[in-house]
């Protein structure tokens, strides 16, 4: 522990006061020298120019010019270095003392030709050929290095035990590299180290006795090696290799250099590439040349000098070395300095802005502004925090330099232009880009319009232009995600198709939004222009307003208020359940999608009002009032005045389209304040509404973070995770005020206030950007497809439990993206905003879905998912959210119970005392249900074992049947001839390791093996089943081919399961392991088998997917026994699961592409390894409707507690799982929200990508909106209008009984019907009244002898059904309704005219037959239900002939009455025989269209 402090203390806060200079006692004191001197000089340097001459341009450049080429030596150098390492040659050498590199070199020159001898036979051991010459050489090396030798031994020896243990490092020099070589030759290659080198020196000097060392010399070498390490610890100096590198200065010159990269990389920090190394040194050159710049200007006087320079130098060392804790971007070396310089410039742009001396006074909101103190405030505040840039560091309250870009231009957007929050960089840049260009665009349209005074008869139609624009605009801006790259995509998929490989999902939906976006803009403006040059805000200004404000406020209220709160679980935290509860409350598991209510219809409809015209309107009338107002005195000048009110109409607009669920409160203050409260302060109502909608948003985090800390530091329910917890919690109540200071200071900069160490102590954090992580983090799922083959055949490819159940969450994101959107839309996740955390809660899946950006129609968000069998307080937490608080009866310490429907005062009181809050219990989403089953249960007997046996060799035989190879194996003469061992009959497979009379069902137990006449005893009827169902036929009696193949795969499937179970196939563990290998597609084939590999397909599509449908087919087993053994059904069943069930090992690719493709039934075996039980698990997926519980959770407290997790790792660098913060704390879910955060500070099972999630792909919401606006929805919606239009216009003419009427609307009708193609022809009504019950055959009679002697037509023409109405048909009880086309309804009324009276003739008879036989008023109402006769009757046609026949007997017309819903019913229709032929008479005349011919030449009644 007082370790881990001393370091904390020196790399952590020494190093942030220094900008990461500190004394490492790791690193040698070359480094930490080099460190100490290079961090003096950087202070020195600008403090001496500084004191010792005068504050001009020379001293400025001398100081520059001497930091810039100071860096630009040490960066070059670094990188010529690490370039050297990169791609340099290496050098190795000994590291000899220098006088035995002399000696080396003297006995060099004389020992050339016996060391050239000796090497080339380095490697050779001696025998009775060469052993004359080894000793002839050994004893011409003697000669030669000897004098060395007796020089080195006459020296005095200090040591006292010298001759006990064998001076190695007193070898002459040759001992480095020829007698090491003559070492290899004569003992073995490996025998170089210093005790085998002593071993050959002692034979060296006694060459007299050469003969009988060299013969035993390989035995004393082998001695030597095990020597104790103790014997070299004795020793004075250790010969060990060194590396040169050659550093390259001139073409063929270079130098050899002795360094490692790792010094190197300890004493200057690497940058990459030389982009990296110019910005190093332009950034150095900046934070020279400002800081001098402001020593020149005077800005800092006496002891703050000192510390100026000291920041100067803390940021030029940053960029050279950083501390280690500072993070993983690289960015994070340029941070201090960028700050610098940020802060440098600002503060000499203010000293120049100072210096001038007609700096305005002006008045806003009643308070006067003088500008010089003004910026003179903002100079020294600035300076003031240039000075504390070492504490500021230290404390963390500085972002890396790109997470503050973000942020700041993150908030510039949000709260000047309406915009939402940004996923990135790119983004942030992009977002504030193009707010800039639709502010510049309106500033020109705005300027113009009130630069000229203007009279309230009168709007300029520049005005009514900037207002149109500024709608559209608006509009626009707020459709669009703050993510650019979907946007490029489909511009580049237009633009440049060959250039994009894939087209993302979502471009078709981008497509169609900017379609729409067309359309609604289009309207939108010219609305808009209409409604502003009208001059009805200016004529009627007090009336307009005052309905507008009320409307929003009441609108606003039962939108985002009432009807919230009574959807809640609890409403108001006092009543135990939702007052408006949905159709899935009752139900214990929907299986069908949610059902949309009534409210939410209401809801959705009253958010679009608000949205779309409300706001609009109250944005429109201020801006027409300011602007008149404007257009006559100018209060702060013309251009800040146009300004002003171009960003406030655009934020307000921009937001009010994006996300209004605040906007009401907004409203509401903002008249409250500056009508009642302040009246005098008010300067317009634009503007003050722009202000306290600013207010107002922090307004709510103060609120938010005061919740927080209040309900985190509650001492009744307090959770101490440690005993620094206890310690600190008294302490934290003295200090009540700087936490108020803290929580108001980080409220107005938007950042993070953390608990420290989890405590009840909160310190404040560096402020971050609503998305909060500052790397795109996601899970990547391991399975076969990116990992190695050698995991995948020897272990478990990521068979962890988080790796496989991380697909479900991935699915649930996908889910989330098809409806999260709408979902919101519709009210059913609450009210939200922007940085919002929710949970969404299940049996095993609990996962925190953070809200990014919340656009109009859009949705960014990220899901993070949980693991599924958490840690303890992980469980604690899920049961604090999943237990209900109903049945708590207790008030303070008595239960005297509750009233009916409402919570206990117990329950009441906590739920306030909480940082979350239960939304919904209902909530469905498309998840996978999970099913699991013990495989070691289900095959604990050897009979179930034998089942799975026979069921996988019938599927090797389905298989192989059905593959489209068939043919082909059958006529390869290599197969053909591996197998001839297989025809033959008495070929007995006697293998004991692998067949059974346990677990085979052919096995011969007298033979002890299986024979082809035991296989096709059991299998033969399989296969020729199998073979009968094929389209070709096949031979497959017992001498066939098929049977030859099958029984020779039989074999090799079992042969290959015995193989991985290490042929014990009597234990269960063994069995499952090598069943579990072939199922996960590890197959070793035996010799034997090799034939298989003459196509790989038979292993492939034959054998592994046999395996994994045999463990499908024994789990049914269980369930039907009898339906299993027969053929017929199990053919079938194979036949189904093959089509619709994916069954495959989870680590194949397969897998995750059949659940993110919403396969409805997926199978797999696991082998799960946790907590020292083996098991393997038959785990079975089914697709249906999850729900879950959707929880809120204070945003302020998660974005503390993942700060303070941060914090507490990185820089106090506390690696303990088992730290205080984060144990359990139910009252802010501090487990689940700690250990969502990314890795390596949490722990959860999957983060999922920025994904943003549409309106448009919301299938309920669609069916209310119509989907998006384009011209086709256009014209379709005003063609049903017209339609409806027409026939309601038919349908009032033919109210009075007219029959001419009926007539003129009918013949309409048929004049242009006769040619359109029917979907129900007379054939088709024929077919389907014959297979109608015997009751309905006498009807038929009739109707057929009516039909040939009513009408005469000349020629036949198809026959045309009616689709103006439901359609009475006597076989079936419902009607079929059908639309009017256009065709229909259009008519010509002057032919129709001609033939009304025949036409009325007709009818007027029909209809008496008909009141003549029912006699009674009900059978009209059975005919033409509610509705008057013209829009009951519809005439669908009489066939006439255009030709010369004219024989009674060629008509084929049938009638179709369209009847009222209400009188569908065939039993009213066929009460009486003779009332059905009366009916089918009036049925059968008014079916198709009267054609014109029919009159012309007449007919026959």
């Amino acid at each position: 522990m007082g370790s881990q402090v001393v370091q904390t203390l020196r790399q952590g806060v020494w190093a942030s006061l220094t900008g990461g200079w500190y004394h490492d006692p790791d690193q040698n004191k070359f480094n930490n020298s080099c460190h100490l001197y290079l961090w003096i000089f950087l202070l020195m340097l600008p403090l001496s120019l500084h004191l010792a001459l005068p504050p001009t341009t020379m001293a400025l450049s001398i100081y520059c010019s001497s930091i810039t080429v100071f860096f630009v030596l040490i960066k070059l150098a670094n990188y010529r270095l690490h370039l050297m390492f990169d791609e340099g040659e290496a050098v190795v050498r000994s590291s000899l003392s220098d006088l035995s590199k002399a000696q080396e070199k003297k006995s060099n020159a004389t020992m050339t030709s016996s060391k050239s001898d000796l090497e080339a036979k380095e490697g050779q051991i001696p025998n009775e050929s060469n052993f004359l010459e080894f000793v002839s050489l050994l004893g011409s090396l003697s000669t030669r290095g000897g004098g060395g030798t007796t020089q080195e031994e006459e020296k005095p020896d200090p040591q006292t035990d010298r001759e006990k243990d064998p001076d190695y490092d007193s070898l002459p020099s040759q001992t480095s590299q020829s007698e090491s070589s003559m070492l290899q030759v004569i003992c073995r290659p490996e025998a170089t180290n210093k005790e085998e080198a002593y071993t050959f020196h002692t034979v060296h000097r006694n060459w007299c006795k050469l003969l009988m060392s060299v013969c035993m010399c390989v035995c004393i070498c082998q001695e030597e090696d095990s020597l104790d390490d103790s014997s070299e610890t004795s020793t004075q100096e250790k010969p060990a290799r060194k590396i040169y590198y050659k550093l390259k200065l001139f073409p063929g010159k270079w130098i050899n250099i002795l360094y490692d990269r790792l010094t190197l990389l300890a004493l200057l920090d690497r940058n990459q590439d030389v982009l990296e190394n110019l910005v190093a040194v332009f950034m150095a050159f900046l934070v020279s040349f400002l800081g001098f710049v402001l020593l020149n200007h005077g800005c800092f006087k006496d002891f703050w000098i000192f510390q100026f320079c000291l920041v100067i130098a803390s940021c030029h060392y940053s960029l050279l070395k950083v501390k280690k804790s500072s993070g993983h971007n690289q960015l994070v070396a340029y941070s201090r300095a960028a700050y610098f310089c940020i802060f440098c410039a600002l503060i000499w742009v203010l000293e120049q802005l100072l210096r001038r001396k007609d700096l305005p006074v002006s008045s806003l909101y009643g308070v006067t502004i003088v500008c010089y103190d003004v910026l003179r405030f903002l100079r020294d505040l600035l300076v003031g925090f240039t000075y504390c840039f070492p504490i500021t560091f230290l404390v963390g309250l500085f972002p890396q330099i790109n997470t503050f870009t973000i942020y700041l231009l993150e908030q510039i957007d949000m709260h000047f232009f309406g915009g939402t929050a940004a996923t990135s960089l790119i983004s942030a840049v992009y977002s504030i880009l193009r707010s800039l260009a639709a502010l510049s665009l309106l500033y020109g349209f705005c300027f113009g319009a009130l630069k000229e005074p203007w009279d309230e008869q009168h709007t300029p139609a520049l005005f009514s232009g900037f207002c149109g624009l500024l709608v559209v605009l608006s509009y626009h801006l707020s459709r669009q995600s703050s993510d650019p790259s979907v946007l490029l995509s489909l511009i580049k998929s237009k633009i440049m198709p060959a250039l994009v490989e894939t087209v993302p999902p979502f471009c078709a939906l981008q497509k169609e939004i900017l379609l729409s976006d067309i359309m609604a803009c289009s309207v939108a403006y010219i609305l808009t222009f209409a409604i502003t040059a009208s001059t009805v805000f200016l004529s009627l200004k007090p009336f307009v307003t005052i309905v507008l404000y009320a409307l929003a406020g009441t609108v606003g209220f039962v939108t985002h208020y009432l009807i919230p709160q009574l959807r809640k679980h609890h409403p108001w935290l006092w009543i135990s359940h939702p007052v408006l509860k949905t159709k899935e409350y009752y139900q214990f598991e929907p299986r069908e999608d949610a059902v949309l209510m009534w409210f939410e219809r209401l809801y959705v409809g009253l958010l679009c009002f608000e949205k779309y015209v409300v706001y609009p309107a109250i944005v429109l009338s201020a801006l027409t009032n300011d602007g008149f107002a404007l257009s006559h005195r100018k209060k702060l000048g013309i251009h800040c005045d146009v300004l002003l009110t171009t960003v406030a109409g655009l934020k307000l607009l921009r937001s009010s389209f994006c996300n209004p669920s605040f906007q009401f409160l907004t409203l509401l203050f903002t008249l409250i304040f500056f009508h009642f409260d302040c009246p005098r302060a008010s300067e317009s109502f634009l503007l003050d509404f722009f202000i306290m909608s600013i207010v107002f948003h922090k307004m709510r985090e103060l609120l938010l973070k005061l919740h927080f800390i209040l309900v985190y530091i509650a001492p009744w329910q307090i959770a101490w995770g440690s005993a620094f917890h206890a310690f600190a919690q008294p302490f934290a109540v003295p200090h009540s005020a700087m936490l108020l200071l803290q929580t108001l200071l980080t409220t107005v900069f938007y950042t993070p206030l953390a608990p420290f160490l989890g405590s009840a102590i909160f310190i404040s954090s560096y402020p971050r950007p609503i998305k909060f992580w500052e790397r795109n983090y996601n899970t990547k799922r391991i399975d076969n497809s990116n990992s190695r083959l050698v995991s995948q055949v020897d272990k478990e490819t990521g068979c962890d439990d988080n790796n496989l159940n991380s697909i479900f969450y991935e699915y649930l994101t996908r889910s989330l993206q098809h409806s999260l959107c709408g979902d919101l839309m519709l009210g059913r996740w609450g009210n939200y905003s922007a940085g919002d955390c929710f949970i969404l809660a299940s049996d095993y899946l609990n996962a925190l879905v953070h809200l990014i950006e919340i656009g109009n129609g859009l949705v960014t968000f990220q899901l993070r998912g949980l693991e599924f069998r958490g840690t303890y307080c992980q469980q604690r937490e899920v049961e604090a959210i999943t237990e209900g608080v109903e049945e708590d009866d207790a008030c303070c310490c008595c239960e005297p119970g509750h009233l009916p429907h409402m919570l206990s005062c117990n329950a009441a009181f906590n739920l306030r005392w909480l940082a979350w809050e239960v939304m919904a219990t209902k909530y469905l989403l498309e998840g996978y249900s999970i099913s699991e089953n013990n495989a070691a249960t289900m095959l604990q007997v050897y009979d179930l074992r034998k089942l799975l046996i026979t069921y996988y060799l019938k599927s090797i035989i389905y298989y192989l049947v059905h593959s489209p190879k068939l043919s082909t194996w059958l006529k390869d003469a290599t197969i053909q001839e591996a197998l001839q061992s297989y025809t033959k009959w008495h070929h007995i497979e006697r293998d004991p390791q692998v067949f059974s009379v346990k677990i085979d069902e052919d096995y011969v137990h007298c033979l002890q093996g299986v024979t082809r006449a035991s296989f096709c005893n059991v299998y033969l009827e399989w296969i020729q089943h199998c073979a009968g169902k094929m389209e070709t036929p096949v031979d497959s009696d017992e001498d066939s081919p098929l049977v030859t193949l099958s029984y020779a795969l039989s074999v090799l499937g079992r042969r290959s399961l015995g193989t991985a179970s290490h042929n014990m196939s009597n234990s269960l563990e063994s069995f499952l392991y090598g069943f579990n290998t072939l199922f996960k597609g590890d197959f070793r084939i035996a010799t034997k088998d090799e034939w298989v590999f003459t196509d790989l397909d038979l292993l492939q599509k034959v054998v592994a997917p046999a395996v994994r449908m045999s463990l499908k087919l024994h789990q049914d087993h269980f369930t039907c026994l009898e339906e299993t053994e027969e053929a017929s059904i199990l053919y079938e069943a194979i036949t189904n699961y093959r089509s619709n069930l994916v069954i495959c090992h989870e680590s194949d690719p397969a897998w995750r592409k059949a659940v993110l493709s919403s396969r409805d039934t997926l199978l797999t075996l696991r082998h799960m390894i946790d907590d020292g039980t083996d098991e393997y698990k038959i785990i079975m997926l089914y697709k249906r409707h999850l729900s879950f519980k959707v929880i809120k959770i204070n945003k302020e407290c998660v974005r503390g507690l993942w700060a303070g997790q941060q914090q507490e790792l990185i820089f106090l660098r506390n690696r303990n799982p088992e730290r205080g913060s984060i144990q359990n704390s139910k009252q802010a879910l501090r487990n689940m929200v700690n250990s969502s955060c990314d890795q390596p500070l949490g722990y959860p099972m999957y983060v999922s990508p920025l994904t943003t999630s549409y309106a448009g792909t919301h299938r309920t919401l669609r069916g209310i909106g119509g989907g998006a606006l384009s011209l086709d929805a256009i014209r379709s919606w005003l063609c049903s209008k017209w339609l409806r239009v027409r026939k309601d216009n038919l349908t009032s003419c033919n109210s009075g009984m007219n029959m001419e009427d009926v007539d003129c609307g009918a013949g309409g009708s048929s004049s242009l019907s006769h040619n359109r193609p029917s979907s129900v022809t007379s054939n088709s009504l024929s077919q389907h009244r014959a297979r109608t019950a015997h009751s309905h055959r006498h009807h038929n009679a009739a109707r057929r002898e009516y039909r040939s002697r009513s009408v005469q037509p000349q020629s036949q023409r198809p026959p045309v059904s009616s689709q103006s109405g439901p359609i009475l048909d006597s076989g079936s009880n419902n009607g079929i309704v059908q639309r009017l086309s256009n065709s229909q309804l259009s008519f010509n009324t002057s032919i129709a005219s001609i033939f009304s009276q025949v036409y009325t003739h007709i009818v007027k008879s029909l209809l008496f037959s008909v009141a003549a036989v029912s006699s009674s008023s009900s059978t009209l109402s059975l005919l033409f239900g509610k509705r008057s006769f013209s829009s009951g009757l519809v005439i669908s046609g009489l066939s006439a002939a255009e030709g010369g026949n004219t024989t009674d007997t060629q008509s084929s017309s049938s009638v179709n009455i369209a009847i009222g819903p209400s009188h569908r019913s065939s039993s009213r229709a066929t009460q009486v025989g003779g009332e059905e032929s009366t009916f089918d008479l009036l049925v059968k005349t008014f079916e198709h269209p009267v054609p014109l011919g029919f009159f012309c030449r007449g007919f026959k009644y």
